[in-house]
């Protein structure tokens, strides 16, 4: 039964709802003058900075790690897949190419198409093979792809993330570390130095990596409605009376079922689309290798970029507006770097150079052949260009290959919300994970049928290509600069390149890149406000999560239990400790969150065991299972009072909700306290033999030996060392081999404890500690037995009335809309679940 507790931080009633039987029961809590007084004192800010004790690792049954070796059979069954999902788009790009480059600059001269052709060629050779290929791909954070994984990997070396929660201990996580490869650190330093101390940086550099997402998601709309009309409207020449309403039906018709079959997830959809996009990219080579036989072989010469100065000296104007045309062979180029999470840089790399651009350059060079025999053709260049009696066989295959096409932004669109998600700039959504062995295989219900709508939205409303086209160019130069704009700041601050060699990079693709976007912002008005719509609803939506979610979390921090309060109340915290465990998430590292006063001023009682979980998420793509969990002491032992840090990646999946969740930290909890214990003994001993080795007491004995008293207190410990020695970060894992805690039970159990992996001595523990860490044991299997209660908080955010108008309207409305309608936060078992009404102002 899921029980349902909400209290008012600003009276003394508690409401608890039994969900199941509807049942609302008031309970009026007998308040004492000490209480309210108590609670007066709560929010009183810590008087020191908490740290973290140990590390609690390795549960049984993790899953392997993202970027594991593959085999050369698996990489190139993954080359296979990639066709499928990341090819698609690139693919069908032949389908209106042409049309829309030489319906802005008429053919005029066999020297125009040459232009023309060699213009294609160039900046398929310059983006997708040159920049992507070579050098984006590996920019990549441990395998994963995209604007985000861009900026986790710069968040990771330079502390810029706004949410200010990142712990020394994080960077212990395997996937965490960084390679330096370059000697020339000075200089990087000096940038990740400005860069920390300017809050101005971290908001434009965060806004810019919004842009380029909300881009993407543009892209996931206006792709499918691109490709698929594209490939529709070869039968308005063929079949009488096909007109554009035709073409806009029979689209909206292959739309609903392209997004129908999404929930299938990437792995059967790529198996499914990959043997048809195979075939589509043979029929492209053998049709255009056909079409430079028999029209003109001497096509060839496109290859001398002097026709490119030919065709723009011709043309003048014309020319620079058919860059907006141009620039459709590339689009869904951003779709091999935003998916490469689903597959791996070897598949992306060697599916491209093998397969995708040879067939592309045939296809181009064979319409191109066919245009200089026939320039009046050009509006519907594909279909013309097909050989007699094929045009059927070839309309079936264009058709699916459209279908594909969307395929690659729909997956892109998918990773980058829930990286998005991961990293507090996107409201929370239902995330299915379609594969047990890649975890960046996602499929999001809501996101996919969104695009659906907006897709059927575009069709309806545009109802033929040259418009889309326009709008097109716009979203997919702009992420591309975006991605040019991040992989620089990677090759500066985390590879450390050469000063030349780092700026030729934007100085030879941002050049190009902003001569393309000046030609496509001219489009606007025909089409071309689309994509920045698109773009500023999501920007719009993502900045105010990001912003609300920090100001909530700066408030918590302000609102800390002070853990001076905490050791004046007493091992009771002014209440009944009943059997049981507590489970108190909240979204603290360090300090006592204010959710527990609310308990400590309603609730007569509170579990003989409590613990708070923090669930965040930290700048990597995985966090293996084994360094899932830290832990910390709070408050000494008689407390019995413990944080949990959950840590996750932005690709992880979340499985709070299964028992397994409980039953780890459970476990962990104990080894914790085992591995505590080993290190106590360990320094009592070493304090022993420094006595026996060196009797002389020094002058300040409080140098060696102090109370229980401050930080130690809080240890649970009853000395402390000496100050010069710290042993708060314990970096061994604590459930590396489940036969060492086996061993470590069998000994307690025999009462003679032995520490065979961690190289102690047998006499390490007494047998005070022994019996001591026995009893704690025992405290938390009893309180296991009785029952496990989850505690959340339910918090409503508002605006201090001293705000400004503008942040009173952002988080009193559009910040609180999206909390109320997002998907709640994913805890563990629901069955003893209670809720926390709380109001932060902020």
């Amino acid at each position: 039964m899921e029980t349902e507790a909400l209290i008012s931080p600003g009276s003394q009633w508690v409401e608890v709802r039994k969900i199941e039987s509807k049942n609302l029961i008031e309970v009026q809590p007998s308040a004492s003058t000490k209480h309210k007084r108590s609670f007066r004192r709560i929010s009183k800010r810590a008087s020191r900075v908490d740290s973290i004790d140990a590390e609690s690792m390795n549960f049984l049954g993790t899953n392997p790690h993202h970027n594991e070796e593959l085999s050369s059979w698996h990489t190139l069954a993954l080359a296979f897949q990639t066709l499928g999902v990341v090819y698609g788009d690139l693919g069908t790009s032949p389908l209106y190419v042409f049309s829309d480059v030489f319906t802005k600059a008429p053919i005029n001269a066999e020297d125009d198409v040459l232009g023309g052709l060699s213009l294609v060629m160039y900046t398929i050779a310059l983006f997708p093979f040159a920049k992507y290929v070579f050098i984006v791909l590996k920019a990549n954070d441990n395998g994963e792809g995209g604007t985000f994984a861009l900026y986790s990997l710069i968040c990771r070396y330079a502390k810029i993330n706004l949410l200010p929660n990142q712990q020394p201990a994080d960077k212990l996580i395997s996937s965490f570390r960084l390679e330096l490869p370059s000697p020339e650190l000075e200089r990087a330093l000096h940038i990740k130095e400005n860069l920390e101390k300017s809050p101005l940086s971290k908001t434009l550099l965060l806004l810019l990596v919004l842009m380029g997402t909300s881009m993407i998601i543009g892209d996931g709309i206006l792709t499918p409605a691109m490709s698929v009309m594209s490939a529709v409207s070869g039968l308005q020449g063929e079949i009488p009376g096909f007109d554009e309403d035709s073409v806009v039906k029979t689209s909206v018709i292959i739309l609903v079922g392209l997004f129908s079959i999404q929930r299938f997830g990437t792995s059967k959809v790529g198996l499914t689309f990959a043997p048809v996009l195979a075939l589509w990219f043979f029929c492209l080579g053998l049709m255009g290798l056909y079409n430079i036989l028999k029209h003109d072989i001497t096509i060839l010469r496109a290859f001398n970029p002097a026709y490119i100065y030919l065709f723009f000296k011709r043309n003048g104007a014309k020319a620079w507006s058919a860059l907006g045309g141009c620039v459709l062979c590339i689009t869904g180029a951003e779709a091999m770097f935003a998916d490469l999470g689903h597959f791996s840089v070897h598949s992306i790399q060697i599916a491209f150079t093998f397969v995708v651009f040879p067939c592309l350059l045939l296809a181009y060079m064979g319409q191109a052949a066919y245009l200089i025999k026939y320039p009046a053709s050009a509006e519907r260049i594909f279909y013309a260009s097909v050989p007699d009696g094929f045009f059927w066989p070839v309309f079936g295959i264009a058709t699916l290959a459209a279908m594909i096409a969307s395929q690659a932004m729909i997956s892109a669109t998918f990773s980058c919300i829930k990286q998005s998600m991961a990293l507090s700039c996107f409201p929370r959504l239902k995330v299915v994970h379609t594969s047990t062995r890649f975890m960046g295989q996602i499929y999001i219900p809501v996101v996919n049928w969104f695009l659906m709508i907006m897709c059927i939205t575009v069709v309806a409303t545009f109802r033929n290509t040259n418009a889309i086209a326009n709008a097109y160019g716009i979203a997919e130069v702009g992420v591309m600069m975006v991605s040019t704009t991040l992989v620089t700041l990677v090759l500066l601050l985390i590879w450390q390149k050469n000063i030349l060699w780092a700026l030729s990079f934007p100085a030879i693709f941002g050049t190009v890149e902003l001569i393309y976007l000046s030609s496509v912002l001219t489009k606007i008005q025909e089409g071309g406000w689309l994509p920045l719509a698109f773009s500023s609803c999501f920007l719009c939506v993502m900045f105010t999560w990001n912003y609300g979610s920090v100001l909530k979390y700066q408030s918590e921090v302000r609102e800390k239990i002070s853990m001076d309060f905490m050791i004046e109340l007493g091992a009771n915290l002014g209440t009944v400790r009943v059997p049981g465990i507590s489970l108190i998430y909240n979204e603290l590292v360090q300090g006592i969150p204010s959710i527990l006063g609310q308990f400590l001023v309603n609730l007569p009682a509170i579990h003989s065991t409590v613990v708070f979980v923090c669930v965040k998420y930290v700048p990597v793509p995985v966090v293996p299972e084994e360094e899932r969990f830290l832990f910390r002491r709070i408050c000494p032992k008689d407390y019995h009072m413990f944080r949990c840090i959950a840590r996750y990646g932005y690709k992880d999946h979340r499985r709070d909700e299964d028992s397994l969740f409980e039953q780890f930290l459970i476990e962990s909890l104990e080894n914790f306290l085992r591995k505590e214990a080993e290190e106590l003994a360990l320094e009592n001993n070493k304090l022993e033999l420094d006595f026996a080795n060196n009797p002389v007491v020094p002058k300040d004995s409080s140098e060696l030996y102090t109370p229980l008293m401050s930080d130690q207190r809080h240890l649970g410990i009853g000395y402390s060392v000496s100050k010069s020695t710290n042993f708060s970060h314990l970096q061994e894992p604590l459930m590396a081999d489940k036969r060492h805690e086996e061993n470590i039970n069998s000994s307690i159990s025999k009462g003679r404890p032995n520490f065979i992996r961690t190289g102690l001595p047998t006499t390490a523990m007494n047998v005070d500690e022994d019996v001591g860490l026995e009893y704690e044991l025992a405290a938390l299997h009893e309180a296991k037995d009785s029952g496990v209660t989850h505690f959340v908080a339910h918090a409503e955010v508002r605006a201090r009335k001293r705000s400004w108008f503008l942040k009173k309207l952002v988080i009193n409305y559009f910040y609180s809309f999206m909390r109320r309608n997002c998907r709640a936060r994913a805890v563990a078992p629901h069955d003893n679940l209670l809720r926390v009404g709380m109001t932060y102002m902020v």
